[in-house]
């Protein structure tokens, strides 16, 4: 099993409201980069990333999140939102077995919305 890295402690009230760096604010096109926040818009900023994101962004959000919680935010959401070459990235990232990302691509292309959206 691969070495989990650990977030260094609490998020400081700097980095709770921290506006996203120049070079991330491409990944946002279709939001107003001055309304969005980390505290106000994590779910977004942290989704968006993990599909749109480069390695700078992997970097940003690993200064923010541990493992565990990247992991478990890809969890609850069974990798909805993140196209399957994303997803299988981050599970190696952040070690999600594969036979679970396995099921949730086999799933998402079982549902018929998902040549719509997907």
């Amino acid at each position: 099993m691969m070495e989990t890295r650990q977030r260094k402690g609490a998020m400081t009230e700097e980095q709770k409201t921290v506006e996203l760096p120049e070079e991330l604010r491409s990944c946002f096109w279709d939001y107003d980069p001055e309304r969005l926040s980390w505290e106000r818009s994590r779910h977004t900023i942290v989704l968006r990333l993990l599909e749109k994101g480069g390695l700078q962004a992997v970097r940003w959000l690993q200064e923010r999140l541990s493992d565990d919680e990247i992991r478990e935010f890809i969890i609850r959401r069974r990798g909805r939102g993140m196209s399957p070459p994303r997803l299988r990235f981050w599970s190696l990232l952040v070690d999600i077995p594969r036979s679970e990302v396995d099921q949730w691509i086999e799933a998402a292309r079982r549902d018929p919305w998902h040549s719509r959206t997907g």
